[in-house]
């Protein structure tokens, strides 16, 4: 592949992504309606933990592990945001 088709490659890969993300985005302002709804509390250090060890058990790289785990943070953090501004 060339260059500009590995370019172009990524940015495909880029919007999948971004969509991607925002469907969680959409169900995790639902979680929070929901856990509103119910009386819950918004933050479950545990269930976060269990996210982070999930994926980064799962990871294969060529990222690592920490960088797994610094992107998916972020991804959490927001969302936690989302779900208290339900």
């Amino acid at each position: 592949m060339t260059l500009e088709q590995l370019r172009r490659h990524i940015d495909r890969l880029d919007h999948r992504l971004l969509e991607l993300v925002n469907r969680r985005a959409r169900l995790a302002l639902r979680v929070g309606r929901l856990k509103k709804e119910q009386g819950r509390r918004m933050f479950d250090p545990a269930r976060e933990r269990a996210i982070l060890r999930r994926l980064t058990n799962a990871n294969r790289g060529p990222l690592s592990t920490g960088a797994v785990r610094a992107i998916y943070r972020e991804i959490v953090r927001q969302s936690r945001r989302l779900e208290h501004s339900a």
